[in-house]
C-alpha cells in the first residue's frame, strides 16, 4: 500500500454516502449498468471483503514496508527503521496465538465475503513456505505456513480467499537494476508457488509503488491465468510513473482500486476501495494506541462503495502474537450485526439509480431501489424523476415511508420516529427491473460560501494548492491543509455582504479524519467573534444546524487538533435549504 504519511501530499477524493462536490457535474450520456464478466460475479455480489496486512514488522507497531530504510535507490521507501533491524525482525516473529479459523470467523461475523492476505508485501517477506526465497515464515521461530492454514480455513467456511502479492521487492538488490531478469525469475517463481500450492485461489491483489513496472507483465498475467483460470485480478501490476489506481491498462485487469477513499460513482468499470480500520490509517498493526474508526465512519465507507457501484476491502492489522486486535474485531462484529439486519441493501446490489449526493446513496437489485438516507431536507428527500412507477415504499427493517411521484420528480417522507440515526433505508418497489434505469445525479443546494473570499491562519508549506480557497471551491478533490504540528487553526470566509444562514457542512478526507478534535463555527459581529455552533470530531461529513444567523464574516475555528488539520469543504446554507 502507499505510505499513509503521504496523505497531505496527495489530492483527496471523497465521493461517498457522506456527500459529493457541489461543483457542476459533467455527465456522459445516460447508460445502464454494464454487466459483470462471469468470473467476476461472486466478487461483485460480495460487495465487502476483509484485507489483512501482517508480517514481522508488527513487532514494532510500525507500518509494513514503508518503515524500512531504503537500500535500493530505485525504490521509494525512506523509512526510519534501519534495514539491518527491519530485515532481522523475522528471527523474533513467533505469533503463537495465530488461529486461521478465528480470523475467518471474525471476517464471517463481520459480514465480509472474501479475505485478502498480504502473502508478500514490498519488504519481500513471504508468509508461506517457499523454495524461491529463504526469507519466509519457515525461517521464523513460528515456522508454520500461514497461507496454507488460512486458505484451508477459508475453504472450510465457504469464504473466498485471495493473496496480496507485491511484485516489488525493495530488499532485493537485483530489483530494477541491470540484473532485473534474475529478480523477475524469482518473483515469478513466488507467484507460481502461491497459485499452485494452495488449491483454488479466488483473487490476486497486485500492488505498485509509483516506479517503473519491470515485471514482464504479459508473461506474468499468462502465468497467473494458466495456474488459476477463474481468478480475479486487480489493476496494479501495470501501473507506473504518472499512473493512477483508477487506470486499467491491460485486458487481464478486472477492476481498479481507489486507496483510502471511496471511489466516485462508476457502473461501467468494476472497482474496489481499499481502506483501513485503524484510526491512524495504518495498514499493519500500529501498536496499543492505534485505535479504530467509528461504526458510523465504517458504515459510511461501506454504503459509499455500494452506492457508487463498487466494493469495500476493509483492512485489519493483526498483532505480533497473531490475534486480530480486539477493538478491530469488535468493530467488525458491529458492522456484521448491521449487515445481518440490512444486508439485502448491500449484497448483490448495483449502485444507483440515484448517484451519491448530500442525501446519501442508493443501491438496487431486481425490482427494488434502496435509499440510504443520511440527510433530510426539511424532513423530506427530493429525487429526480425516473422512468418507472413506484408501487410500494417502506423503511427497513420496519417502518413507514410516504412517496409522492410526479412528472417533476420524487419526494420521500419518513416520520422522525422511523428514521435511523446512522442510516435510514427506504425500500422502493418498482413496476419493473431497477437495473433497467440509467443513473441520474441528485442536485444539491448551492452553498453560500461557494467561491467566497477565504483566509486562514496557516497553509501547508504556503503552497497555493492547499490555500483556504480550496475549502470553498465546491470540489471534494481539493483541500485546505495546514502544516504538520499545527494543533489549532482557523479558516475565515467573507460572504461579501451580510447573509442569513442556519446550517454548515464540514467535510474531511479519510486519511486525516481524526485530526480535528474540537471546533466552533463563529460569526463576526459588534467587533468580536461569537460562536453559533460548537462541536467535536466532525468526521468525514458533518451537517451542523443552529439558529439563524446574519453575518458577512464567518470562520471555522479549530481549537484542538492532533496534527495539521485539513478539510476539503466548509459550506454554509441559508434557511431555505
Amino acid at each position: 500500500m502507499k505510505n499513509p504519511l503521504h496523505g497531505i501530499a496527495a489530492a483527496a477524493v471523497l465521493a461517498s454516502s457522506l456527500g459529493l462536490t457541489h461543483a457542476a457535474e459533467v455527465s456522459p450520456a445516460p447508460s445502464l449498468p454494464r454487466p459483470y464478466a462471469e468470473h467476476l460475479r461472486w466478487w461483485a455480489e460480495a460487495r465487502f471483503g476483509m484485507f489483512i496486512h501482517w508480517g514481522p514488522v508488527s513487532l514494532k507497531g510500525a507500518e509494513i514496508s514503508w518503515s524500512r530504510a531504503n537500500t535500493n535507490p530505485k525504490c521509494p521507501n525512506r523509512g526510519p527503521m534501519p534495514a539491518e533491524v527491519y530485515d532481522n525482525l523475522y528471527k523474533e516473529f513467533n505469533p503463537t496465538n495465530f488461529n486461521a479459523a478465528e480470523w475467518v470467523d471474525i471476517a464471517r461475523r463481520g459480514g465480509a465475503k472474501y479475505l485478502v492476505l498480504t502473502a508478500k508485501h514490498c519488504d519481500g517477506f513471504l508468509l508461506w513456505h517457499s523454495r524461491a526465497s529463504d526469507y519466509n515464515i519457515a525461517a521464523t521461530p513460528f515456522k508454520r505456513d500461514v497461507c496454507a492454514e488460512l486458505a484451508s480455513a477459508a475453504r472450510r467456511e465457504g469464504m473466498r480467499i485471495g493473496w496480496y502479492f507485491s511484485p516489488m521487492d525493495w530488499r532485493d538488490p537485483d530489483f530494477r537494476t541491470e540484473r532485473n531478469p534474475a529478480f523477475l525469475a524469482r518473483m515469478q517463481s513466488e507467484v507460481r508457488e502461491l497459485l499452485s500450492g494452495y488449491g483454488r485461489i479466488d483473487l490476486l491483489w497486485f500492488d505498485w509503488d509509483g516506479r517503473e513496472p519491470v515485471y514482464d507483465q504479459a508473461a506474468t498475467y499468462r502465468l497467473v491465468r494458466s495456474l488459476q483460470p477463474a481468478i480475479v485480478i486487480n489493476n496494479r501490476l501495470d501501473l507506473g510513473p504518472g499512473g493512477s489506481n483508477r487506470q486499467m491498462l491491460a485486458p487481464d485487469a478486472d477492476y481498479y482500486t481507489p486507496e483510502q477513499e471511496v471511489g466516485a460513482y462508476d457502473d461501467q468499470r468494476p472497482w474496489e476501495s481499499c481502506m483501513t480500520l485503524s484510526s491512524r490509517n495504518q495498514w499493519a498493526w500500529g501498536g496499543p494506541s492505534d485505535g479504530v474508526k467509528s461504526l458510523e465512519e465504517c458504515l459510511a465507507m461501506l454504503m459509499g462503495c455500494a452506492g457508487g457501484d463498487g466494493n469495500l476491502l476493509l483492512n485489519v492489522g493483526p498483532m505480533p502474537d497473531g490475534r486480530i486486535p480486539p477493538d478491530q474485531a469488535g468493530r467488525l462484529k458491529e458492522i456484521g450485526a448491521w449487515l445481518s439486519e440490512f444486508g439485502e441493501s448491500i449484497y448483490g446490489t448495483r449502485g444507483g439509480p440515484f448517484k451519491p449526493g448530500d442525501y446519501g446513496v442508493s443501491t438496487r437489485k431486481e425490482n427494488f431501489i434502496y435509499l440510504h438516507i443520511r440527510e433530510w431536507d426539511g424532513g423530506k428527500v427530493r429525487l429526480p424523476r425516473i422512468p418507472a412507477g413506484i408501487l410500494r415504499a417502506s423503511v427497513l427493517p420496519r417502518g413507514e415511508a410516504k412517496v409522492r411521484q410526479t412528472a417533476d420528480g420524487i419526494e420521500v417522507l419518513v416520520a422522525e420516529a422511523d428514521r435511523h440515526p446512522l442510516d435510514t433505508i427506504v425500500k422502493l418497489e418498482l413496476d419493473g427491473p431497477a437495473c433497467s434505469l440509467p443513473a441520474v445525479a441528485v442536485p444539491g443546494g448551492v452553498p453560500l460560501t461557494l467561491g467566497a473570499k477565504a483566509a486562514a491562519s496557516n497553509i501547508y508549506k504556503n503552497e497555493p494548492n492547499y490555500g483556504p480557497g480550496k475549502a470553498v471551491d465546491g470540489s471534494d478533490t481539493t483541500r485546505w491543509a495546514t502544516d504538520s504540528g499545527v494543533k489549532a487553526a482557523w479558516l475565515e470566509v467573507d460572504l461579501g455582504k451580510p447573509v442569513t444562514f442556519n446550517s454548515a457542512v464540514i467535510k474531511q478526507a479519510y486519511p486525516e479524519l481524526g485530526r480535528i478534535r474540537r471546533f466552533a463555527i463563529e460569526y463576526f459581529a459588534e467587533g468580536k467573534w461569537t460562536p453559533c455552533y460548537e462541536g467535536e470530531k466532525p468526521g468525514a461529513r458533518l451537517r451542523a444546524r443552529f439558529a439563524p444567523v446574519t453575518a458577512q464574516r464567518v470562520r471555522l475555528n479549530i481549537t484542538e487538533a492532533t496534527d495539521g488539520p485539513t478539510l476539503t469543504e466548509f459550506s454554509l446554507f441559508g434557511p431555505e435549504r
